[in-house]
């Protein structure tokens, strides 16, 4: 369908989403293209894909791949090619425009979707007016009211800016995407996914990199092996890494450079200062309080059951909103599984996701794979003497040829006698496509024994995942 504009009246839909990004664009085109709902999505932003698409994974893999096509440019020597120069110059601003007209591509895309699949969608800010109805500010001018049986929350959230002197002269992930030249200089204030991707892609493409963050480790969550390997790579690949440090106060000086001030009086001076400190969701202008939906009162996390239901009846939440597992893929499954359930029928009344093994990868440098449970989860889960931890630490085979070696680290960790593999953590090359196959074999109830059963492919980094003794 064409893009809605205002009229008189209020219009009625079937299904009603408010959020055009990957779990409210996946659960509306469910509802209405495989079941016949009458759908609609309200996006505040002007464009569709959310974070995600716009500001988030896709452009940051386009990043990522250039930082690593820039390892590869200054390895090339040692594989024989003489004629190549360790030290060529990366052009931002090109890549900035090729990145902006792919992502323009794929919004143009997500919009033809949605009307294969006869989807209305309307570009405006949404609040609830009452329980089943909300009002959209047009970005186009005038108001709009809609009314749904089921309206589903999928808005998302924004990146979250410490309150301090001076906060305002750095920028935060959306900014990074803003950028259009590199700058030589970078701190980035955070230790989460985010923080520690940034600051491997800038490292990579030649900038001075400062992480400064507060806990004693980065991303927190994972097995202490990959903190600890990512930690450690960073350091020899020239990072400064600041940890147990808390930003005081940010001084904007005279030449446009940034000084960061650091609760112990240390001082850091950039050219580029990102705030990494975490996501907050965009649900102060919904106007919930009208609905009656209740929110974490923290965050303002909107508060769902297994099945995505607010305590509102009609009314669902899933995605970033949610607070949980802030991934697109879960959002995407979560979206598609509560289309099934309200729209799909009898066999799909029970449906909904199941949030347990869920892989997830950071694209550092090297690469992140993990899913399942890490070795202090399992020990805690099932007590320390029924676990049973395998381990590999190597140099992958690529490295063969240069005198600087990146780090391999695998670890299957394995519960109760029949060693079932609850927990799979790898760090290396290549570790995000290995996971994803893993993860089927993980997610089906794979033992020990079936990863031994398996014939190992080689030479390849992940035939250990197979060979573990």
């Amino acid at each position: 369908m064409a893009p809605l504009s205002a009229t008189n009246g209020v219009k009625s839909y079937d299904y009603l989403v408010i959020g055009g990004g990957s779990g409210g664009l996946a659960s509306a085109r469910r509802a209405a293209g495989v079941y016949g709902a009458k759908a609609a999505i309200i996006e505040a932003s002007g464009v569709m894909g959310g974070t995600c698409v716009n500001v988030g994974c896709v452009p940051k893999k386009v990043m990522w791949y250039c930082s690593d096509v820039a390892d590869t440019v200054r390895e090339a020597r040692e594989y024989g090619f003489e004629n190549v120069n360790g030290e060529a110059v990366f052009n931002w601003t090109k890549i900035k425009e090729k990145r902006d007209a792919y992502i323009k591509r794929l919004n143009g895309i997500y919009e033809k979707n949605l009307q294969k699949d006869d989807v209305d969608y309307v570009f405006g800010r949404a609040k609830f007016i009452s329980k089943d109805t909300v009002e959209v500010d047009l970005l186009d001018g005038g108001k709009q009211q809609y009314t749904a049986k089921h309206i589903l929350v999928a808005v998302g959230g924004h990146p979250n800016i410490p309150k301090l002197p001076g906060a305002e002269h750095g920028i935060d992930s959306d900014g990074f995407f803003r950028l259009t030249e590199q700058p030589k200089r970078v701190a980035i204030v955070g230790a989460g996914y985010i923080a520690i991707e940034f600051g491997g892609m800038f490292n990579g493409l030649g900038s001075d990199v400062t992480i400064v963050y507060r806990g004693k480790s980065i991303l927190r969550g994972f097995d202490p092996m990959v903190t600890e390997t990512i930690a450690d790579e960073y350091k020899k690949r020239g990072i400064t890494m600041h940890a147990e440090s808390t930003p005081k106060q940010v001084t904007k000086n005279d030449d446009g450079s940034l000084t960061l001030e650091l609760e112990s009086g240390e001082k850091i001076t950039v050219d580029c200062l990102i705030w990494a400190t975490g996501r907050v969701p965009d649900t102060p202008s919904l106007g919930l309080d009208a609905a009656g939906i209740k929110t974490d009162g923290k965050k303002g996390y909107i508060a769902v059951d297994d099945y995505q239901n607010t305590n509102v009846e009609g009314v669902y939440a899933l995605g970033d909103v949610c607070g949980k597992m802030e991934l697109t893929p879960v959002a995407i499954a979560a979206g598609r599984r509560l289309a099934e359930r309200i729209f799909g029928g009898e066999q799909f009344k029970e449906a909904k996701l199941d949030y347990t093994n869920i892989p997830s990868v950071v694209f550092a440098h090297p690469e992140v794979g993990s899913i399942g449970l890490t070795q202090p989860e399992a020990e805690e889960k099932y007590g320390k003497d029924n676990i049973k931890v395998y381990t590999s630490s190597f140099t992958a085979m690529y490295y063969a040829m240069l005198e600087k070696k990146g780090p391999t680290k695998y670890k299957i960790v394995c519960a109760g006698p029949e060693e079932k593999v609850v927990g799979l953590h790898i760090v290396g090359m290549g570790s995000a496509e290995i996971l994803q196959g893993f993860g089927v074999a993980i997610k089906m109830g794979a033992t020990k024994k079936d990863f031994d059963s398996c014939v190992a492919i080689h030479p390849t980094s992940a035939e250990e995942l197979v060979t573990m003794r």
